[in-house]
């Protein structure tokens, strides 16, 4: 059978189980496993296929129509114009997070940044990558987490500008910082149920969500990033679209000003970033656990 004929079977299979997109997932996938690159497969379709790389194509649409991710599938991501590895864990990162880098890119370059719940990296080692004079360290509790992120930090030749560190929220973190971020598990509980289940069976848990209101993370940054921030240092976390208001009223309790909640692709409120104050910052109390 050519490369054409397999994926015109693969591509019925994976939209007779609902996957949307199911021609360009199976492009991607036929693409690797046939060891050629995306934008060329059309070039080969016509080939035969070989034994192997059949079986590599047959392996991946069986995972896919079992709703995995292709990220997960292939192993890797593009984010902000660059590669990252990805594994089952860490999140396979969202295009709504590019807003929290733009919006992070949109101020002052920091002399240190810290990146709470990094899992991948991706917030950490792109703006790094984005601020070659920086320095920045990033936190998670998951150990196969932060293995990925060294991964992707060496990956992007930011390694020895990156400390990773195995912390719930801020429990541990010393020093200041110029910029805090975070993209914290913020799905409520209502919310799970509901989620794709590209989402639901294949990102970690205890990533996605906290088991509540979704807002369980976002107190435990609010309350303990003021102690961490120099004055006029910059906060910026990921909030799910109906948060803004809630996420906003956090901050301010915590003493932060010049609150502002950004939109994303859609409009939707994803975004919440605001200033240290100085009545923010106080010592911080012991951090709420993570997720």
């Amino acid at each position: 059978m050519t490369a054409r004929d397999v994926l015109v079977v693969a591509t019925n299979r994976l939209a007779a189980v609902g996957i949307e997109g199911a021609g360009g997932d199976a492009r991607a996938l036929l693409a690797a496993a046939m060891d050629v690159p995306r934008d060329r497969l059309t070039l080969h379709l016509g080939d035969t296929l070989d034994p192997a790389a059949g079986a590599r194509f047959c392996a991946m649409i069986d995972r896919r129509a079992a709703y995995e991710p292709v990220a997960k599938i292939l192993g890797q991501r593009a984010f902000w114009g660059r590669m990252f590895e990805v594994t089952a864990d860490v999140l396979d990162p969202r295009p709504e997070t590019e807003c929290l880098i733009a919006a992070a890119l949109d101020g002052p370059a920091p002399a240190r940044l810290l990146d709470l719940g990094t899992g991948s990296g991706i917030i950490a080692v792109t703006l790094l990558a984005e601020w070659p004079d920086a320095q920045g360290v990033a936190s998670d509790t998951s150990a196969a987490a932060l293995e990925v992120a060294g991964r992707n930090a060496a990956r992007h030749g930011v390694a020895p500008r990156l400390d990773l560190r195995r912390a719930d929220w801020l429990e541990g973190i010393e020093g200041q910082f110029d910029l805090i971020a975070s993209n914290p598990p913020y799905i409520t509980a209502a919310e799970m149920a509901g989620l794709a289940p590209e989402v639901r069976l294949h990102d970690p848990p205890a990533a996605l969500g906290d088991g509540a209101d979704g807002l369980t993370a976002c107190r435990a940054i609010a309350a303990g990033a003021g102690a961490h921030l120099r004055p006029g240092g910059r906060i910026l976390l990921e909030i799910g679209p109906t948060q803004g208001a809630a996420a906003s009223a956090l901050l301010s309790a915590a003493g932060f000003t010049c609150l502002r909640i950004l939109p994303d692709f859609d409009g939707r409120d994803r975004v919440v970033c605001g200033i240290r104050g100085e009545e923010s910052g106080v010592t911080a109390p012991k951090s709420a656990p993570n997720g």
